[in-house]
């Protein structure tokens, strides 16, 4: 009998993660028992996936505002410092701003507009073309933005960020100023202090900001890419895709996971027989029509995972068939000249009309999205899941 099912992903309830527990030990037998439990068998190339957020926290990879404020202190020495396009968020950036502030005498807060980064907007483009602002040159200083635009909040949190951020550095005793351009070059106009604190363009803000005359030039990458008094450390991500836990402390991104997916892997075939590949996974890499917010706050959606899952997909595309190839076929002959097709389908498709509108992302990105959008970010309680049928096609 033909199979019926496509790709099946189901979220997969778990013990709640502490520190210190065995992830290797919880995934496999919260994977194993799923599967005896609703009576479906394990297969090779299924895939499974597990939240960076329990990795860390069974790692511990936690630090203090204190380490953070230490970490900036060695860095600037409590001199003033440039806080460079980071994204509005009371999770993702409240406390680094705080453990920031404790460690400078004065933060100058560059913001990019309309938007942030990933999409939280200060104003709208309808706004800007009403007062006249032209957002690729003209630099706007608090009292500027006021007179344009007044007290904004966000539509979602209610919060007005700019008057938000000002308590947070206050409250820490530090001097605030805030600047809103979309020229990193600006910030030098200011102090020759530096942290570019955006995610996916960091790389280009440091070069900018050096050019210009930059002297101390770091990124959220550097803050606590080694451990500050025992803290916790990412070494290659820093405070990045870091996380508020409790009103003092940060939870960062995993480190160094490969060898709990290499674990997994490895344990899950001697376990079943089965070759499956495995990936953590932080946000999924896509965009909210509504908000505008691009969800993809983490540095990479997966900062590891087995071989299996490297590069792209390469898939023809079915419709692009029917209505070009074999527009003069139907019913079984359209069947039969569709699957042959695919199953001598080139080893690479790029450039090729038939595979036109197909996804030409990264597997880990693709698969990342679809486990972020399975488990949530709320209260449903599926930190891990089981993918099966992701690398079938119209011929399995």
């Amino acid at each position: 009998m033909e199979r019926s099912l496509g790709t099946v992903v189901r979220g997969l309830r778990s013990p709640i993660i502490k520190k210190g527990d065995n992830m290797e030990d919880i995934v496999v037998d919260t994977v194993l028992s799923a599967a005896q439990k609703e009576g479906y068998p394990i297969k090779d190339q299924d895939i499974i996936t597990m939240t960076e957020s329990i990795v860390a926290r069974a790692q511990g990879n936690y630090a203090t505002l204190d380490d953070i404020a230490t970490d900036i202190g060695h860095k600037y020495h409590g001199e003033t410092v440039g806080v460079v396009f980071p994204i509005l968020s009371r999770n993702r950036f409240s406390n680094i701003l705080k453990g920031i502030a404790r460690g400078a005498g004065k933060v100058v807060l560059l913001l990019s507009y309309p938007s942030d980064e990933v999409g939280n907007h200060l104003v709208s483009l309808d706004e800007l073309d009403e007062a006249g602002i032209n957002p690729w040159s003209d630099v706007l200083s608090e009292d500027d933005f006021r007179k344009h635009f007044g007290f904004k909040k966000h539509p979602f949190t209610g919060v007005d960020y700019i008057e938000y951020y000002k308590s947070l550095v206050e409250e820490e005793g530090a001097n605030f100023e805030v600047v809103f351009s979309n020229d990193a070059k600006t910030i030098v106009d200011y102090t020759k202090n530096v942290l570019a604190c955006d995610i996916h363009s960091r790389f280009r803000t440091k070069r900018l900001v050096k050019a210009a005359g930059a002297e101390k030039v770091y990124g959220l990458d550097d803050v606590l890419s080694e451990p500050i008094n025992s803290s916790g450390s990412n070494s290659d991500y820093g405070l990045l895709g870091s996380n508020k836990a409790t009103e003092d402390t940060v939870k960062l991104f995993p480190d160094n996971g490969q060898p709990l997916v290499e674990a997994i892997k490895e344990r899950m075939k001697k376990e079943t027989g089965k070759t499956v590949e495995v990936m953590i996974y932080g946000d999924g890499a896509f965009k909210d029509p509504a908000g505008q917010i691009w969800e993809l706050a983490d540095p990479v959606v997966s900062p590891a995972y087995t071989k299996g899952l490297e590069g792209t997909p390469n898939e023809v595309k079915l419709k692009y068939l029917a209505d070009n190839n074999f527009a003069d076929l139907s019913g079984s002959e359209l069947h039969d000249a569709i699957s042959n097709h695919i199953s001598n389908k080139q080893t690479d498709l790029k450039g090729e009309m038939e595979a036109q509108g197909t996804t030409p992302r990264r597997l880990t990105d693709l698969i990342g999205s679809l486990s972020d959008l399975t488990s949530g970010s709320g209260d449903k309680g599926t930190p891990i899941i089981h993918i099966q049928g992701y690398f079938d096609n119209f011929t399995s």
